[in-house]
């Protein structure tokens, strides 16, 4: 507990204060917990003669110091182990009967306490970085009966803590970068430094930075371990990359204290302070004319110092390519400047080129201004044998189909461009024209028909000429030739497909028969205009109508059409159309009679229905149908009935046949009797094939039943001679 004094009037306790300050040396105890037993203390003293002070005293409330904390200094390595401190007891008066007992944290290994003074002593070393506090109790027991006298009282051992751990750089070794050309005081970046020893006590961990190493460039702030720029005007171009040394020193930087060092790698960043320069003041390149569009025809570079972003330049042609015939772009890869065509060269009208050519740069970052430089490029056009040139790319030609063989569908003519004119040869590509339908003149470039054209196989024929230099082969041009087959009227109209047409018997008179059109593969400018006619102009049974829109419509005349009277009609119909000549053709429309519903809906159009009566109805047809059907069931089953009655008369030996007896009303004849009738027969009567029993005698069947077996013997009557006997 905290020993606490309390303010108190001078004239109420001056006196007792007097005697107390009298009395202090008698004290070695200060009470805690409301118990007896306390650390020993040595600031009596120094209380005694503040209290002391003056004639008038003044006595203030103040902190008094805690008991139940002990301190012990680490890194301690004495011979003997070293004094923590002293529990104390009121119960120990010179009494040897008390006991005191430690435990808790490290008591017995690290701390050990003198059971009879209460001396507690450190016995190892200790390291307050890796332990700052032991918590440990404390207990006065009686030394024969190990009973306690004193409930047991917790305080706690503090390591203090000396300049053993020198700082570190946790994160280090460092990078920073600063824009070239800073001014000073500029911030590059920041280190950080730490110290294992006790932030709160001394100044162990206080940590003071200093630059060993990177000055004048650099500084460094000795508390906030911000490095800065110290030199103005450091140029990128002449150096790059520093290296700067930073010291770290606990004790606030005194002697005596402890330190760490790291490294920093600062690199200057660019910024575009350099303007591009070309490497010389002038190019000439040689460029031949037949060089493809785009193709490059030369290369020019400006240098510039910087790199990245602002070491790129723009390249354009600000004079000399009035024909607008040139342009260059930038390579990013190299940063050069390509020259190349926009149109192609003429060796014949223009030999030669001097172009102004200007390497831009981004915006300055200090005056904003862009950088620039130029030179002059020279361009020697280098002739070339180029080959025939067309006068036009492609021809389009015109021809009639009906035109004769050898006519002349149109002229092609390529030029040598040259200065050494050359004779040119024309041929037409086969690949083109497997057919062989077009020829054309070696010499003059005239394309005839060599096969007839019909326009309805192919409208339009697309045909390659080539132009080829008679004095070097190689040279080789081509032209495509489109050459149109224009129509005549060489085809008649007819019906597109074969019609048949559906006419009902009950219709009427005016009814609408079947609406035809016709088609032709001619295809005049001014469209198909179609005249329709019958070839029989006095047909009793049918008659047209012009529908004005190319189309017919075919028309019954009367309603006494019948399928019994004849069962189709063939119509022939006359198609003309309004070319130079007209063409004609006839098609012929088959039109049958069928049965329809009173709706006009198509039934049946079979010859077989003629024999049917009229107003005959599906539901009819089905009844007839089924009698015919029941009257073949009826059939089948009397034939199966007759079958059974058939059947052989045979006794099986199983039943009892004694009750049947068969009397003869005839005497015995011997052997007469014998062959009147086989008995054998009645066995098996399908045994003897042709045999015919005696017609002269019939024989009677006589029942003799026996007493209460009379419905047993009918029984087996019936089912085994019932189809012989009807009175069994």
């Amino acid at each position: 507990m905290r020993v606490q004094r309390k303010e108190m009037q001078r004239d109420a306790w001056t006196r007792i204060l007097l005697v107390w300050i009298t009395c202090v040396p008698c004290f070695s105890t200060v009470p805690f917990n409301n118990q007896s037993m306390s650390l020993q203390s040595t600031s009596d003293a120094a209380l005694r003669s503040r209290l002391l002070e003056g004639q008038r005293i003044l006595i203030r409330a103040k902190r008094g110091w805690v008991w139940n904390q002990m301190f012990v200094l680490e890194e301690f390595s004495g011979p003997d182990p070293i004094l923590v401190g002293r529990l104390h007891t009121d119960l120990d008066v010179g009494n040897k009967n008390i006991r005191y007992v430690l435990a808790g944290e490290g008591a017995g290994t690290i701390f050990a306490i003198n059971d009879k003074t209460g001396d507690i002593h450190a016995m190892k070393r200790l390291d307050r970085e890796e332990k700052a506090e032991y918590t440990l109790t404390a207990q006065v027991i009686n030394r024969d009966t190990n009973e306690p006298l004193e409930p047991p009282s917790e305080f706690i051992i503090k390591v203090q803590d000396i300049n053993d751990n020198p700082p570190q750089f946790i994160e280090g070794p460092y990078q920073g970068s600063v824009p070239e050309m800073s001014p000073v005081g500029t911030s590059v970046t920041r280190v950080t430094a730490t110290d294992a020893d006790d932030p709160v006590y001394g100044n162990s961990a206080k940590l003071v930075y200093s630059i060993l190493e990177g000055q004048p460039y650099f500084s460094i702030d000795q508390n906030s371990a911000v490095i800065k720029v110290a030199l103005a005007g450091m140029d990128r171009e002449l150096r790059e990359e520093y290296l700067v040394v930073i010291q770290a020193k606990d004790m606030g930087g005194h002697m005596g204290g402890l330190s760490g060092t790291t490294t920093v790698t600062i690199t200057l960043t660019d910024i575009n302070d350099n303007p591009p320069k070309f490497s010389k003041g002038s190019y000439e390149f040689t460029i031949p004319e037949d060089l493809g569009i785009g193709k490059p025809g030369g290369r020019v570079k400006a240098n510039d110092r910087d790199i990245g972003e602002n070491a790129r330049s723009t390249y354009s042609i600000v004079g000399g390519d009035e024909r607008d015939v040139f342009q260059i772009i930038t390579d990013s890869p190299t940063q050069e400047g390509i020259l190349s065509l926009k149109k192609p060269l003429d060796f014949e009208s223009k030999k030669f080129y001097n172009l102004t050519v200007v390497a831009t740069n981004v915006r300055s970052s200090t005056t904003g201004v862009p950088f620039l430089d130029q030179a002059v490029v020279k361009v020697v056009v280098e002739d070339a044998d180029e080959p025939p040139v067309f006068t036009e790319s492609m021809y389009v030609f015109e021809v009639h189909e009906n035109a004769p063989i050898t006519t002349v569908i149109g002229t092609v003519a390529a030029r040598d461009q040259d200065a050494m004119r050359s004779l040119i040869r024309y041929s037409i590509d086969r690949h083109t024209d497997l057919e062989r339908q077009f020829n054309i003149h070696v010499e003059d470039g005239k394309i005839t028909l060599a096969k007839p054209l019909d326009r309805e196989t192919d409208t339009w024929h697309n045909i390659t000429v080539t132009a080829t230099e008679i004095r070097n082969h190689s040279q080789i041009s081509r032209a495509i030739v489109a050459i149109r087959v224009l129509d005549i009227n060489d085809n008649a109209p007819e019906f597109p497909a074969e019609y048949e047409a559906y006419l009902c018997e009950n219709g009427k008179p005016g009814q609408v028969i079947q609406t035809i059109s016709a088609v032709d593969k001619d295809n005049p400018v001014q469209g198909h205009t179609f005249h329709y006619r019958m070839e029989i102009l006095s047909n009793p049974n049918f008659t047209i109508k012009n529908n004005l829109d190319n189309s017919i419509s075919i028309l019954a005349k009367h309603d006494s059409f019948r399928r019994q009277k004849q069962e189709f009609y063939l119509l022939p119909i006359v198609v003309t159309d309004d070319g130079d000549p007209p063409m004609s053709s006839t098609n012929t429309l088959t039109i049958r009679v069928c049965g329809c519903s009173k709706d006009g809906v198509v039934q049946s159009c079979n010859p077989e229905a003629f024999v049917l009566p009229i107003g005959l109805s599906m539901g009819a047809l089905i009844a007839i149908l089924a009698c015919i059907i029941l009257l073949l069931v009826i059939v089948v089953l009397f034939v199966t009935l007759r079958r059974h009655k058939n059947e052989p008369l045979i006794i099986k030996d199983d039943e009892d046949v004694r009750e049947n007896i068969i009397r003869y009303d005839d005497e015995g004849g011997g052997e007469e009797d014998t062959e009147a009738f086989d008995i054998a027969t009645l066995q098996n009567p399908d045994g003897i094939n042709g045999f015919l029993p005696r017609k002269d005698i019939k024989p009677d069947l006589q029942f003799m039943p026996r007493q209460g077996h009379h419905s047993d013997i009918r029984r087996i009557c019936l089912k085994k001679w019932g189809h012989l006997f009807q009175n069994c």
